[in-house]
């Protein structure tokens, strides 16, 4: 497959996974795993692409961002509006946490097999929410307490476990804490615009070695439809809100968390491993990651897949063009 198209296809799932309760992490790692895209190069594209859903948000909700920016002096606990602060403090568990343990969490937990149970567990999580939500608490937004703010970070620690999803976690944890619907959604999205430049930046400087001006159609793709994807998708779940519940979302989790299963059942040991310039590498990129891309292959080590449709930057990978359908 050209990798135009695969860079079109990732920016589709990005912007339309990033800020819905599926996990945009999940879905990258098996839609690279099914597209046969792999390499450092292309995990380095998986954290760039981010950046396009995060500037749809940030645009999207300027006025609010503008807001607490000017009011950055105003404190959580005596202001009755929301404040940096209350962003502040959400980030402080998750970065904590990823700080500590991004090495073993991006060696041992990206990977098909643990998103699947990532989507499982999630789903379950969501459907629990909904059922035990205590009296609402905080209609909107600017009635979010300092330790409601706290416990929404708590509950994002959940998200470092690949497939259970940021947005998830924190949409769900605000209804547990008494958050209505549409205030945790619209939290969960001001809080991931700072805890994703950081994820997405740290990632980006730590692989800045591998770009090049060759690859700036491929990421610029990726980039473009990632931001106007994200735009209709954050639009179109807030008015979901407003008449729905989490449970469908739950649902949809099991759903495709069982034909992802059945299929790798029935792909084992069936499908050619692609090959890739740049070496495979220990999985994809997404908010809920936290740590630069694992140690790969040395490139000396890989083969040039000269079978390939499409020019492929160096550690990008298409599939095999004589690889048998699963």
């Amino acid at each position: 497959m050209n990798l135009h198209l695969i860079a079109a296809i990732q920016g589709v799932v990005e912007g339309l996974t990033e800020f819905l309760p599926v996990s945009s992490t999940g879905h990258l790692i098996l839609s690279a795993h099914l597209l046969g895209f792999s390499g450092e190069k292309a995990d380095t594209f998986e954290v760039f692409i981010q950046l396009g859903a995060i500037l749809a948000v940030a645009i999207l909700y300027r006025s609010r961002i503008l807001d607490m920016l000017r009011r950055w002096r105003d404190l959580p606990w005596s202001s009755s509006r929301l404040t940096l602060w209350h962003v502040g403090l959400a980030m402080v568990p998750a970065v904590v946490m990823g700080l500590l343990f991004h090495k073993k969490i991006k060696l041992y937990l990206f990977s098909p097999a643990t998103v699947l149970v990532g989507l499982v567990v999630g789903g379950v999580y969501l459907i629990l929410a909904e059922r035990y939500q205590p009296p609402v608490r905080a209609a909107t937004v600017d009635d979010l307490t300092w330790r409601q703010a706290v416990g929404v970070g708590l509950f994002q620690c959940l998200a470092l476990w690949p497939g259970f999803s940021r947005a998830g976690a924190t949409i769900a944890g605000g209804l547990l804490l008494g958050i209505a619907h549409e205030p945790a959604a619209e939290f969960s999205f001001l809080l991931a615009v700072p805890m994703m430049v950081a994820a997405s930046g740290k990632d980006l400087w730590s692989s800045r070695h591998l770009l090049s001006a060759d690859d700036a159609a491929i990421f610029g793709i990726g980039f473009a439809v990632s931001f106007v994807v994200a735009w209709l998708a954050v639009v179109s779940f807030m008015r979901f809100l407003g008449r729905t519940k989490l449970t469908p979302f739950a649902w949809y989790r099991f759903a495709l968390a069982a034909a992802f299963g059945v299929y790798m059942l029935g792909a084992a040991g069936t499908a050619a491993p692609p090959v890739s310039l740049g070496g495979p590498t220990a999985g994809g990129a997404g908010v809920e990651q936290t740590a630069p891309a694992a140690t790969s292959t040395p490139a000396s080590q890989a083969l040039p897949n000269p079978t390939a449709t499409g020019s492929a930057p160096d550690g990008i990978s298409a599939p095999a063009a004589e690889a048998p359908p699963p």
